[in-house]
């Protein structure tokens, strides 16, 4: 069975989230919690893992990965660009359940958009979440932690139960939040267009920018 690996959000064991990072580094795929479900974790520029989170969901392809970052400096490279509105938002509602939709960069894998040509990211407000991408130095992916199409987990436990054995290690850091998942907004276009109304309304986004 995979081994849990207990990480207190408040005061985190280094030794554990080295072990967690050192997982990721070497192309396993974790499950950890974030402000919302646990997500499955993996190097996002690391194509043979990324195509290990779709055969542990069972996901298809035509469905893209979205990615969490440690802070909003590391959108930069992964985008063409981050439009007046994406600024406004992540100055709002960073780090939290916001996950913005761009036009990806050359240096995002294309199995991550889905050959759309989009990337969905945001910067977690789980501790254990930023902390791991922080230590990979790169985007992880934050996809739910479930068999594709089954209910979300909010805890170390429901994930064991719905995958199993499959991650390579679940990070117990004990129950999130559930309820709605990261609000997704797509801000290629103006105004930005919900593609997933979750923990942030859509009327509060419009408010802040205005519209």
């Amino acid at each position: 069975m995979t081994r849990c690996l207990k990480i207190d959000p408040q005061k985190p064991d280094a030794d554990n989230l080295a072990e967690a990072v050192r997982i990721v580094r070497a192309g396993g795929v974790i499950a950890f919690p974030t402000e919302t479900f646990y997500g499955l974790g993996a190097d996002a520029q690391n194509e043979a893992a990324v195509e290990k989170i779709f055969r542990i969901k069972g996901r298809d392809f035509k469905n893209p990965l979205p990615l969490i970052v440690a802070s909003d400096r590391e959108v930069i490279p992964l985008v063409e660009q981050i439009p007046e509105a994406a600024q406004i938002l992540m100055k709002a509602f960073w780090p939290g359940p916001l996950t913005l939709v761009f036009r990806a960069s050359s240096s995002v894998l294309p199995r991550l958009t889905a050959d759309t040509g989009k990337i969905g990211i945001r910067v977690s407000s789980h501790p254990i979440a930023r902390l791991l991408a922080e230590g990979l130095g790169g985007p992880l992916t934050a996809t739910s932690a479930n068999l594709s199409g089954g209910p979300e987990c909010s805890s170390a436990d429901a994930v064991m139960n719905a995958l199993g054995n499959l991650p390579d290690r679940i990070i117990d850091g004990g129950a999130t939040p559930g309820g709605k998942g990261s609000t997704v907004l797509d801000v290629t276009v103006f105004p930005p267009r919900i593609l997933r109304e979750g923990a942030i309304s859509g009327s509060l986004i419009l408010n802040t920018l205005g519209c």
